[in-house]
Order: C-alpha cells, then structure tokens, then sequence
C-alpha cells in the first residue's frame, strides 16, 4: 500500500506453523488434572412440561459424581434477563437449564458429571424424565396466529419484538409510480458448523475464589462479564482464557446455558469440571441463524427508478433469546438501500418465537440484506423488461453522491459501488456472455449470470449502539510495550477464531512503531493479559482492533523519538523517524542514520532513567481506546455464473468474480482468505445448508449426512479483484472485511439462477437452491 513499509506486505501467517504441525492450544489440548466430565440430558421434545426428573439409576453408575437439574442451577446462577429499552421489543428471561418446561429438541434439561466422558454419556441414558407433551410451535405461520400456543408463557404472544419505520412519503411515492413490483425472499435456517464444536474446561480455585474458564470465545471480556454477573461474582473472581480457536462465526460469542452450568458445577464441587459436545450436539444444540422472510414493494418509473421502497421482515427466533430479539433483522433493515438512491422507504421488521434452537449472529447476520436488495431491482428488470445492469445504474450511488445518507439515517462514505460493478461487469464480458447464453438456449442448455453490489456494515461504533437502543460498546482497546531489549509485546481485546491476527495485528503495530513484524509479538484471548475489549463480531478486526493498535503504536513511537531527540540533543522530534528499529534523521532532504536503535532507547528507558528527558517517566509501556465511527462500510460487487440442468435441477457454478474495496489492506494473504472463505460459506449455505424441522419441531438435520456442507468439489475458483479506496476517517484508512462475501455470493447465485430460468418463467424466492427446489419450479413448465 502507498505510503506504508510494514502494512500491505503479504507477510506469511505467524500462527499457522503451530496450527498445521498439530502444536496449536484448542481447548481440549488443555490438560487439567482430576477433572471431571460433564454430559448434557437432552430433551427428545419440542415443546412439553418438565413432571419428574429420576436420577437415581445414574447416580448409581459407578464413576458418576451426580446428577444435577434446572433446580440445582437456579440456586447456584443468576437467570438471564434480555430487557434493552427498545420500543416494541419484549423483554425475556432465562434459567440457567429449565425448570417448568423444554422449549426445543435438543434442549438441556440436566447434567452428569462423572470421572470420565464415556460414563458420563452413559449415565445421561438411565436419568428418566417424564414429560407431558405440549403443541410444538414449528413454523412462522404457526407462531403468529392468534391463539397460538405460548413459547414463552412470560409474554403475550409469540411475537417478541415489533419495530417500523418509515422516511419520507411511501404511499404518495406508490401512487407516482408507473408501476409497483413486488418480490418476495425466504433465506432458511442454518447454523455455524465451526470445526470446533463448543466446549470448556472451569477451574475453581477455593482457596483464592477464582475461576479459571478456559474456552473457545470470540470475546473474552464480554464473556467474563457475563459469566461473574450470573455467577455471582466480581470481575477480578474471573479469569477467561481463550487460546487456538476452531472457528466461531458468531457462534462463539454468547454465554450459553452449558458453559454456565460447567461453571457453576466446578464451584459447587470445589473439582475442574470440563465438556465438550459432539456433532450433533453442536448442529441441534448450539446455536442456529437466518429463516427470515422478506417481502418488498418497489415503487417505480417506466425506466426502472425506486422512487419508494417498503419492506417486510419476519424472523424465526427459535425458543429463547440470547441476544436481543430484533438484534439482526433491525440491521437488515437499517442498512437495506445500500449502494441505491433511495430517499422514501419504510420498514416493519417482525420477530416471533418458536419451538425451534434459538438463533444469533452468523457471519454475515445481514445477509439475506443484498439479496433482498440486487433481487428486487431484478424484479423490477424482469418487470419492465429492462437489462438489470441499466437498472442498477440508474438507481446506483455515484461518487458525486458522497458523503451520502441512507434514509434510515446511516452514512455512507468513501464507497466506490459504481466503480466495482464496472470492474466485474468488464471482467465477464458482459454482452459476449448474453450471446452465449443465447446460442447456449438454442442448444436446450441454460446458464445464467447473477449481479450483487453490496455495501458491507463492518465496524458498529458505540454511537451505532447507543442510537438503536442496543446495550454495549464499539470501542477496542490495546496495549503496545517495548521491552528493555527492544523487542516489542502488544495486545488488543479481539478473539482470534482462525483470523490471521498474529500476523496482521503485528503489521499494524508495526507500521504505528516502525519495527519489523518479526520483533513484535501479538498477545490475545487472555482476560488477565489483553485490555478489556468487545471482541471479534462483525468485520471489526481490521478496523477496531488494527486501528486501536496503529494508534497505541503511534503513541509509543512519538514518546521513543522524544528520548532519541533528547540523546541526539535536539529540542525537537520533528525530523526524526522510526524505521526498521533504528532512529533515522531528515538532513537535506535525505534520511540519514543516527546511530541509534530502538534496543538503545529501550536500555536507557529501563536501565538508565537518569538519562531521560525531564518529566520522562521510566519504562516503555503504553495504552490506548479507540472508538470508530458509528459505523464504517467496505462494498464489493459479485457476478456469478451458473449452469441449470432442468432435467435433475442440478446446479453449477461455472465462475465467479467479486471485485472489493476494503480499504487499506493490512496483509493481503489474510484479506484474500477471508473474501474466499466468506463466498465459499454464502454459497454452501444458499446451495446445501439447512436446518429442518418436521411439523412436531423435531430437527431432522442433526448429522453432517443430513445437513450438508459444500466442499471444494462444489465450489468455483474465486477472482478477486482490488478496487480498494481508503476511509478518510479511521485510522490508517481501514474499512474492515469479512462478511461482504456471505452477503453478496447468496445473491448473485439466487440471481443467476434466475436468470438462467427465465424462459421458463420462473422465480427462484426461497433457498436452499437444491435440485429438488429447482425442479418443482420447472416442472410444470416443461
């Protein structure tokens, strides 16, 4: 990157030598002597009142230490109450395992502990439940009718949250229309499938009243909060330790009911209590996401321009609320214009509870956002019989244009949109691939090119937070030390889940200080050694985490010329620079070595504090906040070719090209396997994915035989190509990136099938895409 030495440079990954040699730090290569194993008992039942647990029979088992329940953990835990004051969103309350009723299949109901895995599995077998049966709520439509059957029997309905909003004039917009296209969408559930399953070890210290909680987390101090408040204790009770991550996807982010009980049982028995759950634990269990279905109404002109815009969300919540209910739709909502001019628009975005796991973040939470957006504009194409490219000039966010402001109030800057569907329109040969597609026709093959253009919310500031009503920070903190040898230790609050920190954070700190990456060391997951920080969520590794430590760096840097000019017997550090670990000094124009290094200042600042500049205290220790912007944005544009068997409904990729502005790329090699990983997940989950329920809420999908996940097989090579534009306003000009790729590979895949269907008619408005989704549609056209 112009103007950089250390960032931009496509340094290898520090952190994978350990990982591929097998010498990584998962949770389960923490050895804790004498702990014991813990294992869940599992509802076999959507929706029923808990009558009568038996855990006499286990607790017979030889090797079981006992048997505990619902009862047990309220004593020992403090419930969760989700109750953020945000109109139309009801508040909720969790037990730590339940008490009354089961809400899902699969839902925790007690727990063994034993003195090993395999007795503990086999005693969750003799502890004996008795049930009575209640009517599982399995679908949306079920959960909203009027006399439905409370998931929840706190509230009263299984509505949980309601939120609208509407800017400018949507009913006067419509009757100025030409005309209004309609379209609808329906992304279905899934869940994060991390190659780690969920899994802790807690470690109670009676003696000093302290937890150790070793865990797979994407954010540790978030997590220590929560675990002290729920079990009673102050923060400096709680230590979280979160090394070698399996993956996350926002998986990793809540404190679930399992981790609390392991918590909660190692206090209670004074022993290291430790769990890890299986397969289809983690596909039932765990946590799900998306099963959204949106509803839009465009009103336009005759030459395709959204004069008004009005969208509907309904979301399936799944049984209990982690997070706020409204959380992720409201995002959706709130950003859903993205790349279009759009001044008129309005939103109703409702949130229902049902017999089913309950849902939070996976990457990308807002994905289904520009589907819902580039598909309606190809709505409107198909209507008018306009080229969707032409429609999506026509309604698109110029340069000329910025800064500009959503009509939900977020703001745009420093976006090139036009600029990245030029670029991958050019790449496919746009016209030449419409005379193949015609020819192709003409031979009974059907292949079709689906277009994307997403803007991406990547780091959500504290204003973000504070103006949606939404409890939390955006804020990241780092700590940058050179030590006396000069070699530098840094750390900053994020959760590494296989993101390429070690390597990137260095290059940040590294650029910020001016030494070589190699000298620095990135410290994370440690809730006694990192500052306190919100994590990794989003795409706010780059921005938050990179920007805070930039800036830390910055500051030690401007304090170690301030004794180098003091050594050089200068007045000022105005023309000395940091580069390489030694001090350099402008004259005529030319940088000139000084003769002293980074190592030099670092003695004299631990070794000889006499020698310091007056008011210079002793040591090389410094700290920093940053707080972004309320929200930042990077935008890509997606084109997607693919190919549709009509006869089987098989689908194919046949190519894929994406073209990214994420601003200042700190290392190219973690950026681009990010952008890959992110397509790949969109198109496995827009392709294969999908967790079902049967009408009684029993999951059907709890084994990698049923819920399928794309491998390399499935997926095209990725083309990526580099539009990226600084952000005027963060530090070093980063934007952030990690999900624009989920959120535009579901679109121009969904897109081009439909265009690949289209002398059929046809529309392709749900996912997954499968071949027999595809072939229900033709079926009766053929």
């Amino acid at each position: 990157m112009e103007g950089f030495h250390y960032i931009g440079k496509p340094l290898a990954r520090k952190e994978d030598k350990r990982l591929v040699t097998g010498r990584g730090r998962f949770v389960d290569d923490i050895v804790v002597p004498g702990a014991l194993h813990a294992c869940f008992v599992r509802s076999p039942h959507a929706h029923a009142r808990i009558l009568k647990i038996s855990t006499e029979a286990a607790c017979d088992l030889s090797g079981v230490i006992g048997v505990f329940t619902g009862e047990d953990l309220d004593r020992w835990t403090n419930r969760l109450r989700v109750a953020p004051p945000i109109e139309g969103l009801h508040p909720t309350e969790i037990s730590t395992l339940p008490i009354d009723k089961v809400r899902f299949h699969g839902d925790p109901v007690a727990v063994v502990v034993a003195k090993d895995r395999y007795v503990a599995e086999d005693a969750t077998e003799l502890v004996d439940v008795e049930y009575e049966l209640l009517p599982a709520i399995a679908s949306l439509e079920n959960a909203l009718v009027g006399n439905a059957v409370l998931v929840d029997e706190t509230l009263p309905s299984n509505l949980v949250s309601h939120q609208s909003f509407s800017a400018g004039n949507v009913d006067r917009r419509r009757k100025e229309a030409h005309t209004v296209v309609e379209a609808s969408f329906y992304q279905h559930r899934q869940t994060h499938v991390p190659m780690e399953t969920r899994g802790c070890v807690a470690v109670w210290d009676a003696g000093r009243e302290h937890l150790t909680f070793h865990t797979g987390s994407q954010v540790v101090h978030p997590l220590r909060s929560q675990l002290a408040v729920r079990l009673g204790l102050s923060e400096s009770q709680v230590a979280v330790i979160s090394l070698d991550v399996g993956g996350g996807f926002g998986q990793k982010i809540a404190l679930y009911r399992e981790e609390l009980t392991v918590a909660a049982l190692a206090r209670h028995l004074s022993r290291p209590v430790r769990w890890r759950e299986d397969r289809s634990e983690n596909l039932m269990a765990a946590s799900h996401a998306r099963e959204n279905f949106c509803r839009t109404r465009a009103s336009v002109t005759a030459e395709g321009r959204i004069l008004g815009l009005e969208l509907e969300i309904t979301e399936d919540f799944g049984a209990y609320c982690f997070y706020p209910a409204n959380y992720m739709s409201r995002v959706v909502a709130m950003i859903l214009t993205g790349p279009y001019r759009i001044e008129d628009y309005a939103f109703d975005v409702k949130i229902a509870l049902t017999n089913k796991c309950g849902n939070g973040p996976m990457r990308a939470p807002m994905s289904i956002t520009s589907w819902v957006m580039d598909g309606t504009i190809d709505a409107v194409a198909r209507q008018l019989g306009l080229d969707p490219v032409d429609v999506r000039r026509t309604n698109m966010i110029g340069t000329e244009d910025l800064p500009y402001r959503m009509p939900t109030g977020e703001l745009l800057e420093d976006i090139t949109p036009a600029e990245t569907l030029r670029s991958v329109i050019d790449a496919v040969g746009y016209d030449a691939f419409r005379n193949r597609q015609r020819a192709l026709r003409n031979e009974g093959r059907y292949i079709g090119l689906g277009l994307c253009t997403v803007v991406e919310s990547t780091t959500y500031g504290s204003a973000f937070y504070k103006s949606t009503g939404i409890p939390g920070s955006g804020h990241e903190a780092a700590w940058v030390r050179i030590e006396p040898s000069g070699v530098v230790n840094a750390s900053v609050g994020l959760g590494a889940t296989g993101q390429g920190y070690e390597t990137a954070m260095s290059q940040a700190v590294a650029e910020g200080l001016g030494v070589d990456p190699s000298c620095i060391r990135i410290h994370i997951g440690n809730t006694d050694v990192a500052p306190y920080g919100m994590g990794s969520r989003g795409a706010r590794g780059g921005t938050a985490g990179g920007g805070s430590l930039y800036l830390c760096a910055q500051k030690a840097r401007g304090h170690v010329l301030r004794i180098a000019a003091h050594e050089l017997g200068l007045n000022s550090a105005s023309d000395l620079r940091l580069l390489a670990g030694r001090v350099e000094r402008l004259l005529n124009g030319v940088w000139s070595a000084t003769g002293i290094s980074l190592a030099d200042i670092a003695r004299t600042a631990y070794l000889d504090p006499t020698n310091l500049p007056d008011g210079v205290a002793p040591g090389l220790d410094f700290s920093l906040t940053y707080d972004p912007p309320p929200m930042t944005y990077s935008n890509s544009s997606h084109a997607c070719e693919v190919e549709v068997d009509i006869r089987t409904g098989m689908l194919s990729i046949s190519r894929y090209v994406v073209s990214e502005d994420c601003g200042t790329v700190i290392n190219p090699i973690v950026v681009r396997g990010q952008q890959q990983g992110a397509i790949a997940m969109g198109l496995s989950g827009a392709m294969l994915e999908e967790v079902v329920y049967d009408e009684n809420g029993q999951n059907l999908s709890a084994t990698f035989a049923d819920y399928l996940v794309a491998t390399a097989c499935e997926l095209p090579n990725f083309e990526i190509l580099h539009n990226h534009t600084p952000n005027k306003r963060t530090p070093a000009g980063i934007k952030g990136m990690a999900e624009g790729g989920v959120m535009g590979s579901i679109a121009s895949l969904t897109n081009a099938v439909n265009d690949a269907l289209a002398p059929f008619g046809v529309v392709a408005n749900r996912q997954p895409l499968s071949p027999q989704y595809l072939r229900s549609l033709l079926r009766e056209r053929m």
